[in-house]
């Protein structure tokens, strides 16, 4: 069986408000199950595709910061 997991994902959220995607987003973070990890994955490579360089600096930097914070 070929699965696609990444058009999966999209097509699974692709018709989603913004309050869904939301919900989404904080359901997989909350719940921390590792088989979620794979959709939060798909969704910021939207974002980072979608992204210009500064908004994807910004992300950069908001990574970094919370990385140490976990220190």
């Amino acid at each position: 069986m070929d699965i696609n997991l990444r058009n999966a994902v999209i097509q699974n959220v692709q018709q989603n408000t913004l309050e869904q995607l939301e919900e989404t987003i904080i359901d997989a973070i909350e719940v921390g199950e590792e088989k979620m990890l794979p959709g939060l994955g798909v969704l910021f490579e939207i974002i980072w595709k979608n992204a210009d360089e500064n908004e994807q600096k910004m992300m950069l930097e908001t990574l970094e910061e919370g990385l140490k914070n976990r220190r």
